[in-house]
């Protein structure tokens, strides 16, 4: 049971997901300042100094914030691909070359024993993309940041052990809300943010027998709750058979504190 991750922070003010194996560790975004950073990393008992690298999903600043100050400060390789590169150009600072790597959409990179599967979603940024990690039999997936879940995402992440998986609105606290009709309209549309039901009804089809995690991430801090997405997730898993504390557990995240290292 070498695979192991945790959330460190998760939501619209900043996102990093830690995942490793007993050889190498890799970060999933730096959305939170250097010194935030340094925080969430002793909360689990880990070193940033030990990371194989950064990997970067898109750059919205919520997923990028700290990068350019980790990688500088650490000399640590950065992962992501072209078109996100040039998106980030101006936005991180100056990262030398030598610690700068091309990770295209629909790669697989291997880290040791770890192998890291790239997959497109949709959102509104320049390419984004999420990952799948396997160790042996062992598979994480994160996903987050995407409209909607297409039958070939729901291909590339289906039957994980664990999953961090977008929840990011309740749809009429986002209708009924005081963002400007603009934002709500990206929001809800198929380059923004998956709701709660839209949310529940992927998972659905992506479970399989191995399937025993499922973490909450994303929550719009305006227009969500921790325990309406959690009532919202598990009712809707319930109409498609899903009973949650029998077949998957439902785990909450955080904009400000790690979850648990959790192993799968």
């Amino acid at each position: 049971m070498s695979l192991h991750f945790s959330v460190l922070a998760s939501g619209s003010t900043g996102n990093a997901i830690y995942v490793a194996t007993e050889e190498h560790s890799l970060l999933i975004d730096a959305g939170l300042s250097g010194k935030k950073m340094q925080e969430l990393f002793n909360g689990i008992g880990r070193k940033i100094e030990d990371l194989s690298g950064i990997l970067v999903t898109h750059e919205h600043s919520d997923h990028i914030k700290g990068l350019g100050v980790l990688a500088r400060k650490y000399k640590l390789p950065i992962y992501a691909n072209e078109k996100t590169w040039k998106a980030m150009d101006g936005l991180v600072g100056v990262i030398p070359t030598e610690q700068k790597f091309n990770f295209e959409i629909e790669q697989v990179k291997t880290f040791g024993g770890l192998d890291v599967q790239s997959f497109g979603v949709s959102h509104d940024a320049a390419e984004p993309m999420f990952y799948s990690f396997h160790d042996g039999d062992k598979k994480v997936v994160v996903i987050t940041d995407t409209g909607y879940v297409s039958d070939r995402m729901k291909g590339i992440i289906s039957n994980a052990d664990a999953y961090v998986f977008e929840s990011n609105h309740d749809v009429q606290m986002l209708q009924m809300g005081h963002y400007p009709w603009s934002i709500k309209r990206r929001i809800l549309s198929d380059v923004g943010h998956v709701s709660n039901e839209d949310a529940a009804l992927a998972m659905a089809d992506v479970m399989g027998d191995k399937t025993k995690r499922i973490y909450l991430a994303h929550l719009s801090k305006d227009n969500n709750m921790k325990d309406l997405a959690r009532m919202s997730v598990q009712q809707t898993l319930a109409t498609r058979d899903v009973i949650v504390g029998e077949q998957v557990e439902l785990y909450d995240t955080d904009p400000n504190k790690p979850t648990a290292l959790a192993f799968v």
